[in-house]
């Protein structure tokens, strides 16, 4: 294996190797992979694994990693978690048979972001009669929202509580000057996709562990990942990330020359009319309607002007930026938007955000019998599986949780027109 045996028919088959002598293994590595771990770490300054099937797997196995640890302490594992996470998060969930408690966006937020600040935290922490085992935050999120990692973790601390991050849009924190990183803020566990913003093959992520965790943590961290993945890992992607740690020793600076550049573009763009959302370095969160447009029609205009978005919604355009991008190359983005005329603002608000009522857990609505029906059909009927698709992956209504009317107005506003419910 593999079955091409290196002859060439897409161009890259003769790096696709898999786990010959001298290739090491991933979930087992003593060679050159461990070394090419151990350079990753040195990198970002904390024990630091590979993961060739994104931050899906790495979430997975953080959760399965605070699992453990629980168990090792007699302890029910609970986790307070804001609720704008990646649909994965509830998969893990169900498969790990572990309970959420949600903490919910603000009144005025869309169902992608969840402002949770230190404040807000310890008031939640000190609330509850009993601990969680973990406090799961995402950040950056989808519109570019960065939370106050460091405040985050300082209270998490306090209360003798994990802090989790899904900083998968946010690898390149670390590069920024200062380092950004959950990892140097204070976290305990962080999950990067390498391939959404470092020059890395799709599925490329990483799993940072703080140095300071028990060593169950570290010890089970490879099994972990191991748990979730496949046993036929990509090389392809392997040596993408390989590559990457040379490429960030010799080029991090480009990181932050482009935060700076991308900032002074903003600020033109601000002049000439745009909205901005989001605190993101490298992500440009454009407001649409007080433009005149909804965040589909003006992908639209985008994509005829050859320029792909990474993600629209009524409200809402996301442009990714990525250290490899030139000046002209983000002068043309620009130039693109600038062209498109402002038109008067749209009123029309997008559904607030609801507390469904949760009728059972995310792993029983999972694992029960299910069937597909058109959103008209599903008034007071339970959810079964995250009618979402990627991009943006975020849930609107979670596994076992009662579909309202509420509900369903967003389903409509989102353009989602079906749901696996339970039977």
């Amino acid at each position: 294996m593999p079955g091409h045996k290196g002859i060439s028919h897409l161009g890259p088959e003769a790096l696709d190797i898999t786990e010959i002598a001298g290739a090491d293994s991933l979930y087992e590595a003593d060679g050159i992979i461990a070394q090419s771990e151990k350079n990753a770490s040195a990198l970002f300054g904390a024990p630091t694994y590979y993961s060739t099937e994104g931050s899906s797997q790495c979430i997975r196995a953080m959760l399965y990693l605070v699992a453990q640890c629980a168990a090792e302490q007699n302890k029910s594992p609970c986790i307070l978690a804001a609720r704008n996470v990646h649909k994965t998060f509830l998969t893990a969930l169900a498969l790990l048979g572990l309970d959420v408690e949600w903490i919910y966006p603000l009144p005025e937020e869309s169902y992608l972001s969840c402002t949770v600040t230190p404040e807000r935290l310890h008031t939640i922490l000190t609330d509850m009669t009993e601990k969680p085992a973990a406090v799961y935050v995402t950040s950056p999120d989808y519109l570019g929202n960065v939370a106050d990692i460091a405040g985050l973790a300082q209270v998490c601390h306090a209360h003798g509580v994990y802090l989790l991050v899904d900083n998968a849009h946010g690898a390149y924190l670390k590069f920024l000057q200062p380092s950004a990183h959950p990892m140097d803020l204070g976290a305990d566990l962080c999950c990067d996709s390498a391939h959404k913003t470092l020059p890395v093959l799709t599925g490329g992520a990483y799993l940072h562990l703080s140095s300071k965790l028990p060593p169950v943590f570290q010890n089970q961290a490879k099994a972990a990942l191991a748990l979730f993945g496949s046993t036929s890992p990509s090389y392809l992607i392997l040596q993408s990330l390989d590559a990457a740690n040379a490429y960030l020793s010799e080029h991090s600076r480009q990181f932050a020359d482009l935060a700076q550049m991308a900032d002074q573009f903003r600020c033109r763009l601000q002049q000439q009319g745009y909205a901005f959302g989001g605190n993101e370095p490298l992500k440009w969160t454009i407001l649409t309607k007080p433009y005149g447009y909804t965040g589909t029609e003006l992908a639209t205009r985008l994509r005829e002007a050859g320029i792909e978005c990474e993600f629209a919604d009524p409200d809402h355009v996301v442009l990714m930026l990525a250290a490899t991008l030139t000046q002209t190359q983000l002068e043309q983005v620009a130039k693109a938007l600038l062209r498109i005329q402002a038109r008067p603002s749209l009123r029309a608000a997008p559904p607030a955000v609801m507390a469904p009522d949760r009728v059972m857990s995310p792993r029983a609505a999972l694992f029960s019998p299910q069937e597909t029906l058109p959103i008209a059909d599903c008034l007071g009927r339970v959810l079964a599986q995250a009618n979402v698709g990627c991009p943006p992956a975020v849930p609107i209504v979670c596994c076992g949780e009662r579909i309202d009317k509420n509900a369903l107005q967003a389903f409509s506003y989102y353009g989602i027109a079906a749901c696996t419910v339970t039977k």
